[in-house]
């Protein structure tokens, strides 16, 4: 559960801060009105106390960035793609979860933009929300949040990611799933990368920018803020660990249909839930993963 905490809001009336999110939160709930359906699932005490996390704990615009995401569910259905509609998009492993978790217990999706197989925008996208909505199943209990390692092996201008690509990713991360990112590192970055971030960094939102992270095997410092975030032993050496990591695309292709069963339950699709929004908040311990680090 995410607890109240230190923001940007300042002392009402004698409130103690604690007391003011207490009391904002509160008024967000109960401008939500009624909740029924998926989207009573979605809106847990945990995603309203990020929404308001995002937005500096301003009610009104909290309000406006939930419902914006509840308008986007009900027409994307996240909660709704199973494995077998985007599994050609991972065939490289270009996007998966990886089998091991950072020190803080959170989810790993390892990204590897060099491995990019296709063309398609939109199946890029949903694959990619695919795979963040099964990090979120596969959180711990009271854990809220994934961390992302990016690895740029094989990037070229022919797999270089699209600046519109990359927009789409960061809206959806930052508008659908805010305070859900906790880190963010992008191991040994080349050349082709640097003119494409000086663009791409104006899409983030200061809470965003903040997480993500540059790591060169040259520069002690940032290596050793990524082992403190990570154990060696478990870090695959694509990203300076000493793991092996392997993409095995039908052991994995196993294990998401396995979870598309436990996200099925979740949802409670196999009872015919009532028409509303979607999204993961519980966390189930995951099953071993394909991709293993040895």
């Amino acid at each position: 559960m995410m607890f109240f905490r230190k923001s940007t809001t300042s002392p009402h009336d004698g409130e103690s801060l604690e007391l003011q999110q207490e009391r904002k939160f509160n008024e967000l709930k109960a401008s939500l009105g009624p909740l029924s359906g998926r989207n009573l699932q979605f809106c847990t005490d945990a995603c309203l106390k990020r929404y308001l996390e995002a937005r500096s704990w301003n009610v009104d615009k909290s309000k406006k960035m939930l419902e914006e995401t509840l308008r986007w569910r009900t027409s994307f259905k996240p909660e709704e793609i199973r494995w077998h509609e985007i599994a050609d998009e991972g065939e490289t492993g270009k996007v998966f979860r990886a089998n091991f978790r950072d020190r803080q217990g959170r989810s790993v999706l390892i990204l590897r933009p060099g491995m990019q197989n296709t063309t398609s925008l939109d199946n890029n996208i949903k694959h990619l929300v695919y795979l963040i909505e099964n990090a979120i199943l596969n959180l711990q209990d009271g854990q809220e949040q994934m961390a992302w390692l990016i690895d740029f092996t094989g990037l070229s201008l022919s797999t270089n990611v699209s600046i519109k690509s990359a927009k789409d990713t960061v809206n959806i991360l930052q508008n659908h799933y805010p305070e859900r990112l906790g880190i963010a590192f992008l191991y040994s970055p080349p050349r082709i990368f640097e003119a494409f971030w000086k663009v791409v960094k104006y899409f983030l939102d200061p809470k965003t920018f903040q997480k993500v992270k540059f790591v060169y095997p040259k520069n002690k410092e940032s290596v050793e803020l990524m082992r403190s975030y990570f154990d060696v032993d478990n870090l695959p050496t694509e990203f300076g660990g000493k793991a092996t990591l392997e993409y095995d695309h039908v052991e994995f292709s196993r294990q998401m249909a396995l979870d598309d069963i436990k996200s099925a339950k979740l949802w409670g699709f196999d009872k015919k839930q009532s028409n509303g929004f979607g999204g993961a908040e519980v966390a189930p311990e995951p099953e071993c993963l394909a991709p293993s680090a040895s």
